[in-house]
């Protein structure tokens, strides 16, 4: 099994082009279900989540194309002929957003059996709002044996009120209401850019939305969508890693065909913290530390609030920081495993319920450490670039799910990383 090997204390230097969003690429795949012409998405990130989407989507019988996909990051799925509406376990177990494909498959077929979703071990991420809110549309819903099964007619459109937050059901309901008979509304709807994102490509496939990254949606229902061309949105937090990353090595990183609007309040508490963060272009940022960071407190919370998965990072940039500073986690109750790994290296981290207490500044020194999930292997990265002496990172899968190409794109900017077995 691959493992990260570093050698820290080098500062980055240089520019770094940043990847499309996994979490806007992986919706859009789902979307594609919902019409029969083919579906071309540019900017795609050639990881792991994105290839088994592609695998699902072959077994339910779709056409897909992802030959060039780490060439040209391009891909091309066409699902006239759909030959099953099941997403089995084995296939999906590892990836939560195997859910999204529960929407398109009943908007458009009548029925639905998936797997319920797996992913990373940050806590429970219930999919009962789905189901609620399905249900509302006319959906009758099963869960039997790990499986979701619904049925229906056709979806009638209706007013949803969401309980919680949920980035996922906002997904799914939106791309399930699109060919519902009549208009839907999602109150306490997601306000995340990937929201909007998958707006868009609905949108150009001929679907009528509107509002979408506000907390209320309009969704008008059509007959049928029809084919489109699409370009993902910039990665924000692989954008937020890397801010983070030249920060805590005290270097001078110059990020590209990112979206400084998407971040706004990473790059707010990043600049709290000491960290200069330059806005050369709209799609350009600058990011140094040559005054040395400062222990700032941070919640974390919906969009456009403080991303929960950029506190991981933060957590690693705050032992770095002079100070003490209180990291709040208030999405997942599950989050701070990466918190044990790094006070293996030396960080000073007490753990109090949802919140992590970092008394800074700690020299880090380099250890094995373990990868509990996607964040979390993230901010092991960082940690193992400002150690001294070799970090050597284990379960990186979770890291490939998630980056694209990390360890080439650090080492582009001097970092002494490899990939080792």
């Amino acid at each position: 099994m691959d493992k990260i090997l570093i050698k820290g204390g080098r500062p980055l230097l240089g520019a770094v082009e940043i990847s499309g969003a996994k979490n806007a690429a992986l919706p859009a795949l789902a979307a594609t279900l919902l019409t029969e012409d083919p579906i071309v998405l540019h900017n795609v990130p050639c990881v792991r989540d994105i290839q088994t989407t592609g695998q699902m989507l072959r077994d339910l019988g779709c056409e897909t194309d992802f030959r060039t996909l780490e060439s040209t990051h391009s891909c091309k799925v066409l699902a006239r002929n759909v030959t099953s509406c099941e997403a089995p376990y084995e296939l999906v177990k590892t990836m939560r957003a195997s859910v999204l494909v529960l929407g398109p498959l009943l908007a458009r077929f009548g029925r639905a059996r998936v797997s319920l979703p797996g992913g990373c071990a940050i806590g429970a991420r219930p999919i009962d709002l789905h189901i609620k809110a399905f249900e509302k549309l006319g959906a009758d819903i099963t869960i039997e044996h790990g499986y979701v099964e619904a049925r229906a007619d056709r979806l009638k459109g209706t007013e949803i009120f969401f309980d919680r937050i949920t980035v996922t059901g906002t997904e799914n309901l939106m791309m399930a209401a699109v060919l519902a008979e009549g208009d839907t509304v999602l109150n306490n709807a997601a306000r995340e850019p990937e929201v909007s994102d998958l707006a868009n490509l609905l949108c150009s496939m001929g679907a009528t939305i509107r509002g979408a990254g506000s907390s209320t949606i309009h969704i008008q229902g059509a007959a049928r969508l029809h084919g489109a061309q699409h370009t993902i949105i910039p990665d924000r937090i692989e954008t937020g890693t890397f801010l983070a990353a030249g920060a805590i090595t005290g270097g001078d990183v110059e990020i590209r065909s990112c979206r400084a609007d998407h971040l706004l309040a990473v790059i707010e508490k990043l600049e709290e913290a000491g960290v200069v963060v330059e806005r050369a272009t709209p799609s350009v940022l600058r990011v140094s530390a040559p005054h040395g960071l400062k222990a700032r407190d941070v919640i974390t919370a919906e969009h456009p609030g403080f991303a929960t998965d950029m506190q991981a990072q933060y957590m690693a940039l705050m032992t770095q920081a002079e100070g003490t500073s209180i990291v709040t986690e208030t999405i997942f109750e599950n989050r701070f495993m990466h918190a044990s790994e790094m006070v293996r290296m030396g960080a000073n981290i007490k753990i109090e319920g949802n919140r992590a207490i970092v008394f800074g500044k700690t020299q880090l020194t380099g250890a094995k450490v373990i990868a509990s999930d996607l964040r979390a292997s993230a901010s092991l990265v960082l940690a193992g670039l400002v150690a001294h002496g070799e970090t050597f990172i284990g379960r990186v899968y979770h890291l490939d799910r998630g980056y694209e190409r990390i360890e080439e794109k650090l080492k582009g900017l001097g970092a002494d990383i490899e990939r080792v077995r």
